[in-house]
């Protein structure tokens, strides 16, 4: 080990040794060699795009050593690498994370960096709501890019909402993204949302079973929606209506239900979006649609 030096050494030596270990990517990136990369950065408090010319500096001992452990930890018990860190990028916003919550990975964030255009309709102070918010990342991002918006973000879990609670903080947001424990939409104030964003649990059993061993460390609540997948999402088609405003549109991640879901609701209108990232099983619709 004494031959690994600098970052870029730790980097493709982890590389290496996650490819020999044959892991699963796919909760923040999707290779060895990016995993390495984010293991070693975030390890060393870098960021994602530190400048190339510092790849060359050499590791303290100190570093070596919690570098070395972490890439041994990710290969012996396969946890992903976010929770292994404490944290995780969306948006580009660094968001603090613990079992309690997914690993931010929605591909809704691309919609977020764009301030929803061109689907969010004309507002000066559009409210936003943030269903099965988990981390709060949706919401407070969008509280972010939309610096006049008033965001709401409700879970069920009360371990989620303090992962929030940190991140709204982490943000300074408290004046504009408020907290409520949830089921869905059960104790939400009544009022009517611009915008209704989820990325609520859609797994279906069958799927849940196969998915590969880093999921295991996600909260199963959060994954898991009865047998079919489609259980919290039926539920929020039924009752989002009457909180969303007239010109109000609801965005909703279903992932690999969406074929099922437009199977068991044939007369809905759902608009899938497009992704230049990558992503899909997201749809959106209208307040018009619902009432049709």
């Amino acid at each position: 080990m004494q031959t690994l030096i600098s970052i870029a050494d730790y980097i493709r030596w982890g590389a290496s040794r996650f490819s020999e270990a044959n892991l699963f990517f796919g909760h923040g990136t999707d290779n060895a060699l990016d995993e390495a990369a984010a293991l070693v950065l975030g390890a060393l408090h870098q960021p994602p795009d530190l400048p190339a010319s510092w790849f060359s500096c050499r590791l303290t001992g100190d570093e070596r050593e919690r570098v070395l452990g972490l890439i041994q930890r990710r290969i012996d018990e396969r946890v992903p690498l976010p929770y292994l860190l404490g944290e995780a990028w969306f948006a580009g916003m660094r968001f603090h994370i613990n079992e309690q919550v997914l690993i931010p990975r929605s591909p809704i964030a691309e919609l977020i960096e764009k301030g929803f255009s061109p689907w969010l309709g004309p507002s000066t102070e559009p409210r936003i709501l943030d269903l099965c918010c988990g981390s709060g990342c949706i919401g407070i991002a969008a509280a972010a890019y939309l610096p006049e918006s008033h965001v709401d973000l409700a879970d069920i879990s009360a371990g989620a909402l303090e992962v929030a609670k940190r991140n709204i903080a982490e943000y300074g947001l408290q004046e504009r993204v408020m907290l409520h424990q949830s089921d869905l939409f059960e104790k939400l104030p009544d009022i009517q949302y611009d915008l209704i964003v989820s990325n609520p649990p859609y797994v279906g059993a069958a799927e849940m079973e196969g998915l590969p061993e880093e999921y295991r460390h996600e909260p199963v609540m959060a994954l898991l929606a009865n047998e079919n997948g489609l259980e919290i999402v039926q539920r929020i088609l039924k009752q989002a209506k009457r909180y969303l405003s007239p010109r109000g549109i609801i965005i909703v991640e279903v992932g690999n239900s969406a074929q099922l879901l437009m199977d068991s609701f044939p007369e809905i209108p759902f608009v899938w979006l497009d992704f230049e990232r990558g992503g899909e099983g997201v749809f959106l619709l209208s307040a018009a649609d619902l009432a049709e």
